[in-house]
């Protein structure tokens, strides 16, 4: 199956950050953390389709999000931690080559994914625990990320927003 493929038969919508996604699990229990501004569901999990034409720009959660890879080529999650180390996380199942099938991206990082491979597409799935909701994600703009580190410069130009996308302004 290609790209189109997958959007259409698993139902999949435009996501904010870049790429497409479709929810798929929502845990029926709740969390109540001083670290959430309200109640979550215990985890939700979605799938996430990334073509190589687009990105997944810089964002960043209150929660851990752990990606698992389901189908396609491998996935690039570049990732810059608390403390602003970049790290770049080859997600696929070449293990001899350092892929991994499974990568956590933890708690306030701030992280997007690509696709190397040309005309290409990864489909993964992202489980995030507590649950994920609107409310807790965070777009970053270029010049923000530039001035906390300035030493990262070439990924956060590939990577984060110059500026919201008209359809994210009002959010």
């Amino acid at each position: 199956m290609n790209a189109e493929d997958w959007i259409t038969h698993l139902d999949m919508a435009a996501h904010p950050e870049g790429g497409y996604f479709k929810q798929s699990f929502v845990s029926p229990e709740k969390i109540s953390l001083d670290t959430h501004p309200a109640e979550r569901n215990l985890y939700t999990s979605i799938y996430f389709l990334l073509r190589s034409q687009d990105v997944s720009h810089f964002h960043r959660l209150k929660s851990d999000e752990l990606w698992y890879f389901h189908a396609g080529q491998t996935t690039t999650v570049h990732i810059l931690d608390v403390q602003g180390n970049y790290r770049a996380e080859k997600l696929g199942l070449d293990i001899a080559a350092g892929e991994r099938p499974q990568v956590l991206v933890e708690k306030g990082s701030i992280f997007g994914s690509t696709v190397e491979a040309d005309e290409a597409f990864s489909l993964v799935g992202c489980m995030v625990s507590p649950g994920f909701d609107f409310a807790d994600f965070e777009l970053l703009l270029q010049a923000e990320l530039l001035e906390q580190f300035p030493d990262q410069e070439p990924i956060i130009r590939k990577l984060a927003y110059k500026k919201l996308p008209d359809t994210l302004s009002g959010r």
